[in-house]
């Protein structure tokens, strides 16, 4: 049972673990600051998530699936971000790199058909250690791809999510059970015991 519940656990984490890293390289590429520091988050909780299995620990099964549900609620803004619902513009605020930065998606100069030509002259407000270009020709709009990854992540997120729901019922149920047999240790049978009857006599020796 114990391995059944470790494969059931593993395999869609070690699918979520490998979407977040390939999606960790390329928000570093775009020097996108604040998805890099939650993916890091989401790897480390990850890892304390596969420990919890293997060590029959449910707190720590359960402490990853209570972030499983705040990855889901960040995927959610970002997809939300990158559609410009409601205030929110791709276009005008930095949010994903802390303002700090005037970097974009990764993809907005590499997405799949992409042409990308630098303008010049720079306009004046154009920082100088940054290109002015316009990219046209993509098959698939930055923003989408962004969006693709998204959903892909909170769909994996919630097969995570039920699967360690599930993992913590067995243990629980597993503990339980065991709680059960083994409770009676302490009022156990205890034959009774036996009792000499023969009393010790003090022998003399005639000399």
């Amino acid at each position: 049972m114990g391995i059944i519940r470790y494969l059931l656990f593993y395999c869609p984490t070690n699918i979520l673990t490998v979407c977040v890293l390939e999606r960790q390289i390329f928000d570093f590429l775009g020097y996108q600051w604040a998805p890099i520091l939650a993916n890091f988050v989401h790897i480390i909780i990850v890892i304390l998530g596969l420990f919890g299995t293997i060590q029959y620990r449910p707190r720590y099964i359960t402490g990853y699936a209570v972030w499983l549900v705040l990855w889901v609620t960040w995927n959610v803004f970002v997809i939300c971000f990158y559609l410009e619902a409601g205030d929110l513009s791709k276009e005008t605020d930095l949010i994903l790199t802390f303002n700090i930065s005037m970097h974009r998606s990764w993809w907005m100069e590499n997405g799949p058909g992409c042409t990308v030509t630098s303008v010049t002259p720079a306009p004046d407000w154009a920082p100088e250690d940054h290109r002015y270009i316009t990219v046209s020709g993509c098959f698939l709009e930055y923003q989408y791809v962004e969006v693709a990854h998204s959903s892909l992540q909170i769909v994996l997120a919630l097969a995570g999510f039920i699967y360690a729901c599930y993992v913590v019922k067995c243990i629980t149920e597993e503990e339980d059970s065991f709680d059960f047999i083994g409770g009676f240790d302490s009022y156990g049978y205890q034959g009774p015991q036996k009792t000499s009857h023969l009393q010790l006599q003090p022998m003399y020796m005639s000399k």
